[in-house]
């Protein structure tokens, strides 16, 4: 099947032009001339689709408006969304990536980079998709469903957790905040499970390769970013110490994971650098992110 790309745009001449790149690469283009038609087309969809392309100065309905709604409906805040627009001045670049934006391009701009970005994207998320079916079989052996009153969930749900790799037992839980569980099977094997199917898929050899994920973990009714690291420690089977920082909450977003990414960096730079490090105040970093929303 042709991978989805919508197409936001409203000139009409390149809405045109983009509609046949597309087309003659192997892709199934839907377009709208603004973010109000395009809103309309997703309500239609029964297949999300698999990447937004869109302009910011638009009639009804700009870019950014656009891009709002996108991300606080949790049937597309996972599409990547790339902003296609004639605004190349810096601050409205960095404006667009402190929104969340998963990619920008300025006008004119080179296909090869636009088909370049449509390629990577539609790669990596194969490869989550791979991940989540995984996950799915993993936990659904265990016949688990998550059972949260309505009131905890108001309180905003995020269990953050550190594991390490040890080469003998295999992902060990190291840290975690809260300290009460409100899982139903213990932290402990919801680390092993993440850990050996991230490791199935990636390979031990190129996990610390690979970026942080965004997986649906249906069977908990929550979603988990994974971020992978390691450091350098000749004891190991592999020459390094690999380790993975998670967050666990339901209503974690594609865009939340932007600004969770950078605490994860930090986070991963004190383990590697060997520096003094709290998870509680982690733990509030990404607490006040998922409190104020994307």
């Amino acid at each position: 099947m042709k991978p989805l790309i919508l197409v936001v745009e409203d000139n009409l001449d390149l809405l045109y032009n983009l509609k046949i790149l597309l087309e003659s690469n192997k892709y199934n283009p839907l377009t709208a001339k603004n973010g109000k038609e395009a809103i309309e087309i997703l309500y239609n969809l029964e297949k999300i689709p698999d990447v937004i392309i869109s302009d910011i100065l638009m009639p009804e309905m700009d870019g950014y408006e656009f891009f709002k709604v996108i991300s606080n409906e949790p049937r597309w805040n996972r599409i990547p969304f790339l902003f296609l627009s004639a605004r190349s001045n810096p601050k409205e670049i960095r404006f667009g990536k402190l929104l969340g934006v998963d990619g920008y391009l300025t006008k004119p701009f080179d296909e090869r980079d636009l088909l370049a970005i449509l390629s990577g994207k539609i790669t990596r998320n194969k490869r989550i998709k791979e991940l989540d079916n995984k996950i799915d079989k993993s936990f659904s052996t265990a016949n688990l469903k998550m059972n949260i009153q309505g009131d905890i969930q108001q309180e905003l749900l995020v269990c953050l957790f550190l594991a390490f790799w040890d080469d003998k037992f295999g992902p060990e839980l190291n840290q975690y905040f809260p300290k009460k569980n409100f899982f139903p099977i213990p932290l402990d094997d919801i680390v092993n499970q993440l850990f050996t199917v991230a490791t199935t898929i990636y390979g031990h050899n190129k996990i610390t390769k690979a970026e942080g994920v965004l997986l649906d973990i249906k069977n908990l009714n929550n979603r988990g970013y994974l971020f992978f690291d390691s450091y350098p420690d000749t004891k190991e089977r592999y020459g390094e110490k690999q380790f993975m920082i998670a967050v666990i909450s339901p209503l974690i977003s594609y865009f939340h994971t932007k600004e969770i990414k950078t605490i994860f960096i930090d986070f991963s730079d004190k383990i590697k650098n060997k520096k003094k490090w709290n998870i509680e105040e982690f733990w509030r970093k990404i607490h006040d992110i998922m409190l104020i929303g994307p």
